[in-house]
Parts: structure tokens; C-alpha cells; sequence
């Protein structure tokens, strides 16, 4: 617990350091033994809510690390959500369950960032990699296709030939939405020129139909979630009583 309390405030400080309305930005909270040192190199960049990380995110991490060669997975935790408002667990402490997972792990990074858009990440974390690293976003389904809602953009295709040009996506399958879903969207006449960035991978069916949501749920009806969350984080959410009423 006193490892718990020194780290949030150090962890509080420096989120209170980013601000949504400059520049985009990074501070890091955890930098991998393994971390990419030369270009050329392949980044898996996992950025979400992580309200709390669960297994089912640990499992498409792994995945697309295996399939697509990674050398270095980034867990990204945005200040500003596009989506999301805090709730459940501070920022400060997702960001402390985030390092107890990565710290196990030789090529595994944790940061925080100051704004909540792909593009807005890549522009954020390009002077932190050598030039020529190649920024692959791993994301669930329901993410992949948020990529194309109009509403998130002033211009949808000028915003997509610039977000596409620096980066790829591995898209994981979500519960009935599989490869073959994947597969309908980029072959709509407006996305087929973006296909080429699409990588997927396929999960079992027990890891697809896992969400953060429904561990809270569990959590809140007194029931236990150790085989749904990595165990150090699941042992840290039972010590804070995370999401319990």
C-alpha cells in the first residue's frame, strides 16, 4: 500500500502535467528493459480506458505481438478520452495497475498522453521513437470501427490519408464481429484505399466477450473477477475496493 500511495502522487503529478489544449505530449511511466532503440523497428501501441485492464486486452496484446512480430508494446493511458469521462479508478491509478502489468514484462512501456485521438498519440509519441519506427495500434472491433464515424472528423478522408500514413491497425475480434466483419468494412467503396493498414488477429471466443464493464458489474455483485484480470491487478483492485458500492 505505501508503494501504492507514492507512486499515485507521483503519477497524479505528472498527469496534471499534460494539458488537452497544447501541444500533444507524453510523460512515461514505465520505460521496458527492451524499449526500441533503432529505427525500422515495430511498435504495438495498446491505448485505452483500462478501467480496469483485463485479460481479454492482455491476450489481443499478446497475439499481435506473436503474429506481427512487435518488438516493443506500448500501454497508453490519454488524459483527455474522446469517449470516456473518469469514472471507476483514477486516471493515477490506472496508470499504476498498467506499470504492476508491464513490469513483468521485458518489452513492455507504459505512458500517459495529453489527448485522446489516434492521430493526436502518433504526433505525441514520433520524437519519442527513433525516425523509421513503424506505430501499429492494437484495438478491439468496436474501436476499429469508430475509426469511420464521420462524427469524429471535419473532414473524414483527409483525416484518414493522414492518420493511415503513419501508422497500421491490428484489429481483434469482438464478440460476433470476427475477420470476415473486418473484412465487409474495408471493402465498402469509400475504405477499400485504406485495406492495406488493416492487419486482424482472432481471439477465442472467451477472451472476445470479455469487457471492462462487465468486471465492474461483477465486482459491485461481490463476485470475483481473478480469472477476468492479470493477478497483480486484481489483487491491487481488492486492496483499493475498487468499484465496490
Amino acid at each position: 500500500m505505501s508503494r501504492y500511495l507514492e507512486e499515485n502522487r507521483r503519477f497524479e503529478r505528472l498527469v496534471s502535467q499534460l494539458d488537452p489544449n497544447g501541444a500533444p505530449q507524453i510523460r512515461w511511466i514505465y520505460r521496458a528493459a527492451q524499449h526500441i532503440r533503432t529505427g525500422g523497428k515495430r511498435l504495438g501501441i495498446f491505448s485505452g480506458s483500462f478501467n480496469p485492464i483485463t485479460v481479454a486486452h492482455t491476450k489481443m496484446i499478446d497475439a499481435a505481438q506473436k503474429e506481427y512480430n512487435l518488438d516493443e508494446i506500448l500501454l497508453i493511458l490519454a488524459r483527455a478520452n474522446v469517449d470516456k469521462d473518469v469514472f471507476g479508478l483514477s486516471l493515477a491509478e490506472r496508470l499504476f495497475t498498467l506499470k504492476l502489468y508491464a513490469e513483468n514484462r521485458q518489452d513492455f512501456s507504459v505512458a500517459a498522453c495529453s489527448h485522446g485521438k489516434f492521430i493526436e498519440k502518433i504526433e505525441a509519441l514520433t520524437p519519442a521513437y527513433p525516425h523509421g519506427t513503424h506505430f501499429s495500434f492494437i484495438v478491439g472491433y468496436d474501436t476499429f470501427i469508430r475509426l469511420f464515424d464521420p462524427k469524429y472528423y471535419t473532414d473524414l478522408h483527409s483525416a484518414l490519408e493522414a492518420l493511415f500514413s503513419q501508422c497500421h491497425f491490428i484489429v481483434g475480434n469482438r464478440q460476433d464481429y470476427d475477420a470476415k466483419a473486418v473484412a465487409r468494412v474495408m471493402e465498402m467503396p469509400d475504405y477499400r484505399r485504406y485495406a492495406g493498414c488493416i492487419d486482424v488477429i482472432q481471439l477465442p471466443d472467451l477472451y472476445a466477450d470479455i469487457s471492462s464493464t462487465a468486471i465492474r458489474a461483477q465486482i459491485e455483485a461481490g463476485k470475483s473477477v481473478d480469472h477476468l484480470v492479470p493477478s497483480d491487478v486484481g489483487e491491487f483492485l481488492k486492496t483499493v475496493q475498487a468499484y465496490q458500492t
